[in-house]
């Protein structure tokens, strides 16, 4: 038979379809000989056909030589072409590796000889920029995506008819059941086997409920990770591509999303859940039914099993198939992750992402109370969220924290406590996971005051009965009940019991647990993780009922990022783009409201670590005392202006007390216009120092505003940014900047125009914790001061002893400045910030009038100063920020050994950043790689965000009471990302 007569592939009529023995000499014969290009040929991967890339001598790829598997013919390929050319027209922004044709339209195709008989060889259009293949981590964007392309070529193929679609294709998943059957003896350990052929058998009788639901339609059915190509100028590997049309056939039409699904489940740190974000792309494109929506995960579960039973079966017939070959391990990583959730929860998380949940089934109103005799109202309820008054300080993280607050309740006269069903218990939070910890409760607990009977809440079968559990039928549902004595129920398995009947007597101070779950669900973890308690709580109820209490109905769950968008202005932007709803810090972490902790490597605003309890003491009891403004006269203002002052040289002896750092600056520098008469101001490019106008003016950060340089006032004059990394002058060379600025300024005098004040940071904040050069301030503040201006130095983000050998920046620089804004750490939290000067400049502040801020030196303000003030002496943070630093500096170099991407490791103490780069040479910024690497560290347990002009450094600056194990967790999590996101050395 020859490849031009019509007759589609059967798989079960061959099963075996190795690829054609096509070497790359054989190909360039063909490609010189059928097209008349002269080119090297390379062979591409494949299952089936034989594919080479073609390279010209001048080193361009010309296209791709596809021969074909003998066993497909010419119309299944006719069909694959102008599927291809269908797509390409609804889809002008997609890429598709059409059929070059001739002038005439006709396809550039030929049928060749080869050893497993005349076959169709064909060109296909190249596109450039490499597939999604391999182990690298896909980003929520590149899931996306890939759910929208599916979508999109789904649409456009929902109307395309040709006789070459109907074929018979092992990877077809109406046939997935058969495939399996016939391939599983080619998967040789037993347990394996097993495995998949029972979740084969499971998966197959979920989709036989829908399947005569399903639309069916032409599909081109292998979307996978292989055959999506991203463009060569996207370094976060979004695919815009799409190749390989040979598996193109009819079914149905779910299997589009169903297979680049399965092919995401190999990838690094990519779990069940993380799929999602395809599944709402692909029904926005085109909208699920919800017979699609409840077939889909065991189609994945399906395609898995086919690829694990199909991968052994090819690698025993096509031994030589390298490809093949090192598939075998993903394709089994596929299968395990696939099954590592049960298909019903997945297909309720499906559901719900798509708006098409199925409603809930309630727990059945109790004929009797569980508990005999307790009465409803004398039962307290234990909050355990995030957001309870009795995680303060900790608590969560003590072992026996529950029945330690549910025995308070007790002791305060409760009869009973009991926590609430479906809520995120922070109390099973460790305050360090790399994953998100199970904290929801899929039953409640219940503490008894005193002695009391538990008995049957209505008619029921015992099912089950051990020491310290028992389940029995409770209607649609399974009662569970665990306690921690060992009780026998004097009821025995098997036993009907009727409502009231007594199960069993728990003495005083027992704690149960109770849980009622659908009688056909698998059995339901006690805790589940966030991201999959949607369809695990869809299996259960709440007993709460069965007590006579309200139960906490469906988790509800507004868009509060929308709600925020919608009133608070978007000026204020939000870290993350799907940022985590953060309710609770403490010490170094961050607490979301679904009850994980997260490691902050940002905060510098809270030094001493969040919630403090000395600072929310202090400032707690100030509250209840007075808090005014600071014209009244009262000591905490007094003491704190003089401790701060303290902290200065000599000659900076007098303080201005403001609430913030915008208002330090602005506040600096009209003390030093007031003091001099010259209005005209010098400041270093590439820094920000606030949003008010006059700090705001002095800020050329482009990214805090893009338009920096070119809306600049006139009376503001700017000079290079020291940058010895990147900026014009590098290493030993940035000696220059000093001399050049000093120049500057002694031109600015020169045309009239002398400098009432040189402003800068101290230690380069906003490009990305970047020492100055040595001696840069000295001879810049001596330039400024001989034509009568001031110097200003900025130390809000790296004063306070964040550097860890200098408590304020310019000591490092060995001078004295004549005017010090700070703010940030000064209130741990609590909106303070202060400028001090000498005494003479702050009198000539009085020509202008006098100075008042409502709330800057408040009682308040100025206890939580001193406060402050006090930890840091008391808890030696200081040192803490020499310590942690160095290590955590080591760590961080360790790792620039490692990973190309890191150009540098900037900083000092706890104040520092990892500049990351494409090219150590150009130091081109790696500004998407880096958003893309605090995405998965957010994942990962880690909040981190990017800083910089061009936003490609990991700005890192924790509370100073980190301790060794975070520096370490921190370190170990930038690690794993890097490499999952493939960025190890080349």
């Amino acid at each position: 038979m020859t490849p031009n007569e019509h007759h589609a592939v059967d798989f079960f009529a061959r099963e075996t379809l190795p690829a054609p023995h096509v070497t790359p000499s054989q190909a360039e014969r063909i490609a010189a000989d059928c097209f008349g290009i002269t080119a090297s040929a390379e062979l591409l991967g494949s299952n089936q056909d034989a594919n080479f890339l073609l390279h010209l001598a001048d080193g361009t790829s010309e296209a791709v030589l596809k021969v074909a598997n003998c066993a497909f013919h010419a119309a299944e390929i006719d069909a694959q072409d102008q599927a291809a050319d269908v797509i390409a027209g609804a889809l002008p922004q997609l890429r598709l590796a059409t059929v070059l044709r001739e002038p005439n339209g006709a396809p550039r195709a030929a049928t060749v000889q080869t050893a497993e008989g005349p076959v169709i060889a064909r060109l296909l259009r190249y596109l450039p920029g490499g597939t999604l293949a391999g182990p690298r981590h896909l980003s929520p964007r590149t899931v996306a995506a890939m759910g929208t392309i599916a979508g999109q070529i789904s649409t456009a193929l929902r109307s395309f008819e040709h006789p070459g679609l109907e074929r018979v294709l092992q990877w077809d998943l109406r046939y997935a059941d058969r495939v399996v059957d016939q391939l599983l003896d080619h998967v040789e350990e037993p347990a394996r086997r097993e495995a998949v052929r029972a979740a084969t058998a499971d998966a197959w009788v979920q989709v036989q409920k829908v399947a005569d639901l399903l639309p069916h339609q032409a599909v081109h059915l292998d979307l996978t990770d292989d055959n999506l190509v991203c463009s060569p100028d996207d370094h976060l590997k979004s695919p815009d591509g799409v190749i390989d049309f040979g598996d193109l056939t009819n079914s149905w039409a779910i299997c589009e999303l169903a297979v680049p699904l399965s092919s995401m489940l190999h990838h690094d740190g990519v779990e069940p859940h993380d799929v999602l974000p395809a599944v709402r792309a692909f029904h926005a494109v085109r909208p699920l039914s919800a017979a699609e929506a409840a077939a889909l995960w065991p189609l994945v579960v399906l395609r898995a099993a086919s690829l694990v039973a199909s991968g052994r079966h090819q690698a025993a017939v096509d031994a030589g198939n390298a490809y093949v070959q090192s598939r075998l391990d993903l394709e089994w990583r596929i299968f395990e992750q696939a099954t590592s959730v049960p298909s019903v929860v997945m297909t309720n998380l499906i559901k719900a992402a798509v708006g098409l949940t199925d409603r809930r089934t309630e727990a059945p109103s109790p004929t009797r109370l569980l508990v005999r005799g307790l009465s409803p109202g004398d039962i307290a309820t234990l909050d355990l969220s995030a957001e309870a008054d009795v995680m303060d300080h900790g608590a969560w993280l003590e072992a026996d924290s529950e029945d330690r607050i549910a025995a308070c309740l007790l002791a305060d006269g409760a009869a009973a406590v009991v926590t609430r069903h479906g809520q995120a218990r922070l109390t099973q939070a460790p305050a360090l996971s790399a994953t998100a910890p199970a904290t929801v409760a899929t039953g409640i607990d219940l503490w008894l005051g005193t002695p009391a009977a538990l008995q049957a809440p209505g008619d029921g079968q015992i099912l089950e009965t051990s020491p310290g559990h028992l389940a029995l039928t409770s209607g649609h549902h399974t009662l569970t009940l665990s306690f921690t004595d060992a009780v026998w129920s004097s009821q025995p398995a098997g036993a009907w019991v009727r409502a009231g009947e007594e199960l069993f007597s728990l003495p005083a101070k027992a704690r149960v647990r109770i849980s009622l779950q659908q009688h056909d669900a698998p059995t339901v973890p006690v805790f589940v993780q966030p991201p999959y308690a949607p369809g695990w709580l869809a299996l259960t109820a709440d007993p709460s009922t069965l007590l006579g209490i309200p139960t906490s109905g469906p988790a509800s769950q507004p868009d509060l990022l929308a709600r925020r968008d919608a009133v608070f202005a978007t000026a204020q932007e939000h870290y993350y783009a799907d940022p985590p709803q953060i309710e609770r810090g403490w010490r170094h972490h961050l607490i979301s409201a679904d009850g994980r902790s997260y490691l902050d490597m940002i905060n510098n605003v809270t030094p001493l670590g969040h919630a403090h309890p000395r600072v929310e003491r202090a400032v707690s009891r100030q509250l209840r005392r007075l808090n005014t403004n600071s014209r009244f006269h009262y000591s905490a203002v007094v003491e704190f202006s003089e401790r701060l002052a303290a902290l200065l040289p000599d000659a900076l002896d007098t303080v201005f007390l403001v609430n913030s750092g915008s208002e330090a600056v602005d506040l600096g520098l009209r003390l030093a216009i007031g003091a001099t008469g010259q209005h005209d101001v010098v400041a270093p490019r590439e820094a920000y120092h606030g949003w008010t106008y006059a700090s705001d003016a002095v800020s050329t950060s482009l990214q805090d505003n893009p338009n920096a340089l070119a809306t600049r006032p006139s009376w503001v004059h700017t000079v290079d940014s020291p940058n010895s990394y990147r900026g014009r002058h590098r290493g030993p060379a940035a000696e220059r900047y000093a001399p050049e600025a000093a120049a500057f300024i002694d031109n600015l005098a020169a045309s009239g125009q002398p400098a009432g004040a040189f402003l800068s940071e101290t230690f380069y904040g906003n490009a990305g914790a970047v020492a100055l050069p040595h001696g840069y301030l000295a001879q810049v503040y001596a330039a400024v001061r001989r034509h009568g201006g001031l110097a200003i130095a900025d130390e809000i983000q790296v004063g306070y002893g964040r550097l860890g050998h200098w408590f304020w920046g310019f000591e490092q620089q060995k001078v004295v400045p004549d005017i010090v804004c700070v703010a940030k750490a000064m209130g741990n939290g609590h909106p303070l910030g202060a400028v001090i000067t000498s005494q003479a400049v702050a009198d000539r502040y009085r020509n202008q009038g006098y100075f008042f801020s409502s709330t800057g030196g408040s009682p308040v303000s100025s206890v939580a100063g001193l406060t402050v003030l006090d930890v840091f002496r008391d808890e030696d943070l200081q040192g803490n920020a020499v310590r942690a630093g160095e290590h955590l500096k080591s760590r961080l170099q360790d790792l620039a050994g490692r990973y190309s991407i890191v150009g540098a490791v900037h900083g000092s103490g706890l104040y520092l950043g990892l500049e990351l780069v494409r090219d150590h040479n150009t130091l081109e910024p790696a500004t998407e790689e880096t958003a893309e690497l605090c995405d998965r560290l957010l994942g990962l347990g880690v909040i981190v965000q990017p800083t910089g002009d061009h936003l490609n450094i990991l700005k890192i600056k924790p509370p100073l009471c980190i301790d060794t194990a975070a520096v370490d967790f921190f370190t170990r999590a930038l690690d794993h990302a890097l490499t999952e996101l493939g960025h190890g050395r080349e």
